[in-house]
């Protein structure tokens, strides 16, 4: 089986998706504490750039999409040039010295690395549906399994490559970033023959892909499902320093969250090719619900069954990031739209989800009495409680209920 992916060129795919993984997620675990932590940047400015940041990563991608669409045989230009900016604003980010205000240069590096992160990511998902339609031995599921599970290896080694590296380099972030370029630059290459245009130059279709009833479901359902991901990892940090009280242990965890995630995606894109797409998912979903319904009877020193808490949401997690964009995909390779468009219309609603949570949970944890540094009260655990394990039931429950109801997601799986 692997022999045949890799003459149909379907592992480029995953080694792809892990170097753009490494620059999403663990990007801002790891770069306002080394901003931090090397040149005394204050949290407060920190925390305001990257709000305003990933405001922008949320509005730009469906022009982004437009633009991946619009580059037709040039396309392989713009990922060329997009990969040499993504790594080198990351060995700006972490392997040079500010060249003006470390705050400034923190908010250019990063729009810069944001940005052609933003463009990559939605061309690749572009040119998935592409190589499907070609390649009729390679499905959406198949090809999605492959992807995701290199995405989030990617994830794993971006967020724990700096603590490896602490004890074989005095500068181990700018090893991790010179690391990263290299990869980068390795995947564009592996990918080279993916990135030719095998459709002419697309006009602005956007709202022709929100007319079709099907795809504004499938992004509706996209949208809900992936808000208790969006609350769960804002509050992670929370819930493990306040509620289990176990700071220390919040690496650890997350890389078995994403382990989970990791090992499970082939398993369930196996299941999904014997017993269907979307009972496969609603399959994940509803152990989703467990796990989180389980985690809100937690408390402190509740450690090892917080642990098979992150590995049971870690592979539900492996579903919703495999089954769900295949579905996707697959209506849009029926739309006969420019599927660039599309998934810069995916990763808008993705990020939405992110910003949403971040000017809600918040504050409301706030409005709580969580206070950082200080012992939280009753109501602040109850609040956090309710916020990290109970919404996202709730939250699941709609997924589920839109997932079961759509005809139109029916006709996709």
């Amino acid at each position: 089986m692997v022999k045949r992916a890799s003459r149909e060129g379907v592992p480029a795919y995953a080694v792809f998706a892990g170097v753009l993984a490494a620059a999403g997620l663990p990007i801002y675990i790891h770069a306002p504490k080394f901003y931090v932590d090397e040149y005394g940047v204050g949290l407060g400015a920190l925390g305001a750039v990257l709000f305003a940041l990933r405001f922008l990563d949320v509005v730009q991608d469906p022009a982004l999409g437009w633009l991946s669409g619009r580059l037709g045989r040039w396309r392989w230009a713009g990922v060329a040039f997009a990969a040499l900016v993504m790594a080198g604003a990351m060995i700006g980010l972490f392997a040079v010295a500010p060249r003006t205000a470390p705050l400034i240069w923190f908010a250019a590096m990063l729009a810069l690395l944001f940005s052609a992160f933003s463009f990559l990511n939605i061309t690749f998902y572009g040119v998935g549906v592409e190589k499907v339609a070609r390649a009729h031995r390679v499905s959406h599921v198949r090809l999605a399994a492959w992807r995701e599970t290199g995405a989030l290896l990617g994830v794993c080694l971006a967020a724990i490559a700096p603590t490896l590296l602490a004890g074989l380099s005095a500068t181990p972030f700018a090893v991790f970033a010179l690391g990263f370029a290299v990869a980068t630059l390795i995947a564009a290459v592996l990918m080279r023959r993916e990135w030719v245009a095998s459709r002419p130059p697309a006009g602005f279709e956007v709202l022709a892909i929100l007319q079709d009833r099907a795809a504004r479901r499938l992004l509706l359902i996209a949208f809900v499902n992936a808000a208790p991901v969006a609350v769960t990892s804002t509050l992670f940090l929370f819930f493990v320093e306040y509620r289990l009280e176990a700071p220390g242990y919040e690496g650890p965890l997350l890389v078995l969250f994403f382990l989970a995630a990791a090992v499970s995606a082939p398993g369930w894109g196996m299941a999904a090719g014997r017993y269907g797409a979307r009972r496969v998912l609603i399959a994940g979903m509803v152990l989703s619900i467990l796990a989180f319904g389980f985690a809100a009877t937690l408390g402190a020193g509740h450690l090892v069954a917080f642990m098979l808490v992150s590995a049971a949401s870690g592979a539900a997690l492996g579903a919703d990031m495999t089954l769900l964009p295949a579905l996707f995909a697959r209506r849009v390779e029926g739309l006969a739209h420019d599927p660039a468009q599309a998934f810069g219309l995916w990763s808008f609603v993705s990020k939405l989800t992110l910003a949403v949570a971040a000017v809600t949970v918040l504050p409301l944890l706030d409005m709580a009495g969580l206070v950082a540094g200080e012992a939280a009260p009753q109501s602040a655990l109850t609040t956090l409680t309710l916020l990290y394990a109970v919404l996202p039931c709730v939250l699941k429950l709609v997924a589920v209920a839109l997932l079961v109801t759509s005809e139109e997601t029916a006709q996709a799986a």
